[in-house]
């Protein structure tokens, strides 16, 4: 579920696309990202050269919440979910945050993150190798929990189960950043990387479903055009 062109078609729902078994949905998925180079343009699919821009975007919303005194959200631990080889996680949660936990489902990437964060991946605490759809974040442990590129992977259930249990595993006036690809409408299915879009309207119904409160909501500018919109939504 990295940077995509449009599709052509969608449904309203994502288990309406669901064709095969969750089993095989997940599956699948696994299958393609053990097949991608454990590089920056592998994991962005082919846009490395805006990962700058998108760190930057992220960057600036993130630091809008963090410091400290009321509301403020701390700087101690944060989570990279769907890390890959540690993009984010070196790029942004690194320079912001003491300690990172990384979590994916492709081992060899997690192997990769070791040597790509350098001297810094002293500063990483955990490295777990799991699907978000079986990850369970310890309780009150993370200030800031970010999930980019990777909701399309879980189905609808999946994702609202997710993000409860990542709500339980924030600190004190913790957040959670959700950052992802933005459909026009509907559902757009993605049988290559077994992956799903969502348009707004639904990732909104599924993050209320969550017992979750958009508290912001930015569209990330100065993409190519030829991609789908993506948005950032600070969550708490």
């Amino acid at each position: 579920n990295t940077i995509k062109n449009y599709y052509k078609w969608s449904c309203t729902k994502m288990e309406d696309c669901l064709i095969e078994n969750q089993t095989t949905f997940y599956s699948k998925a696994e299958h393609y990202w053990k097949e991608v180079p454990p590089t920056v343009d592998g994991i962005l699919g082919g846009y490395g050269s805006i990962s700058s821009i998108d760190i930057n975007g992220s960057k600036k919303f993130l630091q809008k919440f963090l410091g400290e005194g009321q509301g403020k959200t701390g700087t101690g631990c944060a989570l990279d979910c769907g890390a890959g080889i540690g993009r984010i996680t070196k790029r942004l949660l690194m320079p912001l945050f003491r300690t990172v936990d990384l979590v994916d489902v492709t081992q060899e990437f997690l192997d990769k993150a070791r040597t790509y964060l350098g001297e810094e991946a002293k500063r990483v605490e955990n490295y777990f190798c799991c699907g978000l759809q079986d990850f369970q974040p310890q309780p009150e442990r993370y200030d800031v929990i970010w999930i980019q590129w990777v909701i399309g992977h879980l189905t609808d259930d999946h994702l609202v189960e997710f993000l409860r249990r990542c709500r339980s595993g924030l600190r004190p006036d913790g957040l959670i950043v959700v950052k992802d690809n933005v459909a026009y409408e509907g559902v757009i299915p993605d049988d290559v990387d077994s992956s799903m879009c969502r348009d707004l309207n639904v990732l909104h119904r599924l993050v209320a479903r969550a017992g979750l409160n958009i508290i912001c909501e930015e569209q990330q500018q100065n993409f190519p055009e030829e991609i789908y919109q993506v948005h950032t939504l600070a969550l708490r």
